[in-house]
C-alpha cells in the first residue's frame, strides 16, 4: 500500500502533533500495532500532526513513506537533528535553509576532517551515507577505542552512542531535542500539544526538552536511566507504536477510537 497524505489545516491549529523516532518507536511494535497507529493518523489528519524525528536521512524517509506505506509526516528534524525540513509526497522532503542556518555554520566543513581524524579508528566502521552536517559510524562495542570521544571533543563537535551500535559526530550543541523545539517555534504549534517519543539514547535530548514524552517500552535500559525522573515523560509498558498509543491515552491528548 502507498501512503499518500491529504491536509488543508496547518499545525498549529491542530490538536495533537505526534513528533517521534522511527527505529524502534513509530516502527517499532507488531504489525497490528503499527496498523492501528497509522490508521489513526490517517483518519484524523485534520487535528493531528506528524514530524518524524530520527538519525535517518531525506532519502529513507521518503523511500519509507512512498515505498512502505507509512503516513507522510508534515515535517522532519533529521539526521540526528542536522537536518530540519518539510516533507510531502509531491516535493519529498525539502530543507528548511534559514532553519539550518545555525546547524550549518556550527558544522562549517568538518566532515573531512572528522574522518581523517578517525579513519581506521579501533571499533568504528564509518556508515556509506554522505550526511551534510554529521559522521555517523557503526560501533563495535567489544573493539571500540573510547578515545573517540576525546578526540571529537578537542575538534570542537559533540559524539553520541546510541544503541551500543552508533557513534554519530555532530555539531556542538545540535541534536534532535534542540532542532525539534527550533521547528515547534517556527511554526507557532503551543508545546503541550506536541508528544515526543524515542527508545534510544539519541532520542534523550528530545525526551528531555520540556515536551510531554514518552519512553516507549522497548527503550534501551541506557535511556530509561536517564529519563526516569522527568516529570513530563510517561515510561509506557508498550513497545513501539503500542506504547505511543498509550502515552496518547495517559495524556488525554486525542480521543482514541474504542480499544485502542
Amino acid at each position: 500500500m502507498t501512503s499518500t497524505r491529504t491536509t488543508s489545516s496547518a499545525l498549529n491549529t491542530r490538536k495533537f502533533i505526534l513528533a517521534t523516532d522511527l527505529d524502534g518507536t513509530f516502527l517499532g511494535g507488531s504489525e497490528e500495532d503499527r496498523k492501528r497507529l497509522y490508521d489513526f493518523i490517517e483518519a484524523n489528519r485534520e487535528t493531528v500532526g506528524l514530524i518524524f524525528v530520527t538519525g535517518r536521512d531525506p532519502k529513507f524517509i521518503g523511500d519509507l513513506c512512498s515505498e512502505n506505506g507509512v503516513p507522510w509526516p508534515d515535517y522532519a528534524v533529521g539526521d540526528v537533528g542536522t537536518t530540519i525540513a518539510t516533507v510531502s509526497p509531491e516535493t519529498g522532503v525539502a530543507p528548511i535553509v534559514h532553519l539550518e542556518e545555525e546547524i550549518a555554520t556550527r558544522w562549517g566543513d568538518a566532515g573531512e576532517k572528522v574522518r581523517a581524524r578517525l579513519d581506521g579508528h579501533p571499533g568504528l566502521s564509518l556508515q556509506p551515507t554522505d550526511f551534510r552536517y554529521r559522521v555517523s559510524y557503526d560501533l563495535d562495542h567489544e573493539t571500540f577505542d573510547a578515545s573517540a570521544c576525546s578526540i571529537i571533543e578537542e575538534m570542537g563537535h559533540q559524539w553520541l552512542i546510541s544503541d551500543n551500535r552508533f557513534f554519530d559526530v555532530l555539531p556542538d550543541g545540535v541534536s534532535k531535542g534542540p532542532s525539534l523545539r527550533r521547528l515547534v517555534e517556527y511554526l507557532s504549534i503551543e508545546p503541550g500539544r506536541v508528544l515526543c517519543a524515542g527508545d534510544t539514547l539519541n532520542d534523550l535530548s528530545m525526551l528531555e526538552c520540556g515536551l510531554p514524552a514518552v519512553a516507549v517500552g522497548n527503550s534501551e535500559p541506557s535511556l530509561v536511566e536517564r529519563v526516569a525522573h522527568l516529570e513530563h515523560l510517561h515510561m509506557a509498558q508498550a513497545h513501539g507504536a503500542a506504547g505511543i498509543l498509550e502515552a496518547i491515552r495517559a495524556f488525554d491528548m486525542h480521543d482514541l477510537p474504542k480499544g485502542y
